[in-house]
């Protein structure tokens, strides 16, 4: 499988963001990771990579919810303030522990994410992601 050029990890959980760098690394599945603590950090991940657009401009996106600061959705909000052609080069996909019905109906109200994790991220959530998004799949391990 090629590997994705970049992603973007955006969890205030430290121990969340090292085990889903530990696992894509052993996957290959970037060739770049780029970790934000909040949705702030990782606006401005966005600008410094994206703007021009860069090889550490993310084509994943892995965004949590709930994060003290600027949330997820809160990042959603001023990511539909970036320029269209950015927009357009990401795949935003929630990953979280808690799926509450009103995050669900703000998040899908903005109409750019891609799709919903629960936390955990495991190799079947990764090769889903890859397969619906980037029409690539994991090799067999």
């Amino acid at each position: 499988m090629t590997p994705l050029p970049c992603i973007l990890l955006v969890d205030d959980d430290q121990t969340n963001n090292f085990l889903n760098k530990t696992l894509l690394t052993r996957l290959g599945v970037a060739e770049r990771q780029l970790v934000a603590l909040d949705g702030q950090q990782a606006l401005s991940q966005l600008q410094e990579h994206c703007v021009p657009p860069t090889a550490d401009c993310p084509a994943l996106i892995l965004l949590d919810v709930n994060m003290p600061g600027m949330n997820g959705v809160q990042f959603l909000e001023a990511y539909q303030h970036l320029p269209q052609a950015r927009q357009r080069a990401a795949v935003i996909v929630m990953l979280t522990t808690s799926l509450h019905p009103r995050d669900v109906e703000r998040v899908q109200k903005l109409n750019i994410v891609d799709g919903f994790l629960n936390k955990p991220l495991t190799v079947e959530k990764i090769n889903g992601v890859l397969r619906q998004h980037f029409d690539r799949t994991l090799p067999v391990e």
